[in-house]
């Protein structure tokens, strides 16, 4: 073997390059010039990488000896193995076309929740020039009777709602921010909590609280999901919206 070619059989050269190409790396540092430039005029795509393969592969069966001829089981093998290689190659470009398309697709999708109420995990409800977006509550189970109370920034409960019966799922509650008394509720974030019973008279322990918030914009969280700025000022998942008021 020299630096600039190596002689296969009966006397047919195959080039370094292609030997480098094939081995991934050139075989010694008095070849790195050639096998760099080598690199550079044909690239490392799949398809170069293919034709340098086959190019090689031919050569081999020019100058192969003609009593002991090359096995066609490893020639088969061999080429069953480019095959797949340039197959991953082409699956994985189109994956990644497809990831694209699909990012694209929800990100317009997440845009028309902007200025939309939805529901959210959370256990406030906001008061905003005597209007609330409202609340809701997810249940795991049905229940018998479901009691909500409400209570003020300061702990004192302002007001009591009884949703009676509920089936499992998602109950949106549309709120009038009015104490128990009817007068209207000052602005402000109020608390709330529900107790669901069930039909043997227990307490459910499936009731999760949903808050009511407005969408402000469609970000792109630091973990690399997209997220929805709400109202408050907390950013959620759009997986975590549970209804759409």
């Amino acid at each position: 073997m020299t630096s600039s070619s190596t002689t296969i059989a009966s006397g047919g050269t195959v080039s370094q390059s292609l030997l480098n190409t094939m081995n991934g790396a050139s075989s010694s540092s008095s070849s790195s010039g050639a096998s760099s430039s080598a690199s550079s005029s044909m690239g490392t795509s799949t398809n170069d990488l293919q034709n340098t393969f086959l190019r090689l592969l031919v050569t081999q069966l020019k100058n192969q000896d003609p009593t002991n001829p090359m096995d066609s089981s490893q020639m088969t093998s061999q080429l069953a193995q480019i095959n797949t290689v340039t197959g991953i190659s082409q699956l994985n470009t189109t994956l990644t076309s497809l990831a694209s398309q699909l990012s694209a697709g929800q990100n317009a999708q997440s845009s028309l929740l902007i200025g939309q109420n939805v529901l959210v995990p959370g256990n406030t409800a906001t008061v905003s020039s005597g209007s609330s977006s409202g609340f809701g509550f997810s249940l795991s189970e049905a229940v018998s009777d479901l009691k909500v109370t409400i209570k003020d920034s300061s702990g004192n409960v302002v007001s009591s709602v009884d949703l009676g019966a509920q089936t499992a799922g998602t109950v949106p509650v549309a709120w009038k921010p009015t104490d128990s008394a009817g007068n209207a509720l000052p602005d402000g974030t109020y608390t709330i909590s529900a107790q669901g019973i069930t039909g043997t008279g227990g307490v459910s322990s499936g009731v999760t609280t949903l808050s009511g918030q407005q969408v402000v914009s469609v970000v792109q969280q630091s973990s690399g999901k997209q997220g929805l700025l709400l109202r408050n000022g907390t950013t959620v998942d759009t997986t975590s919206v549970a209804a759409i008021l």
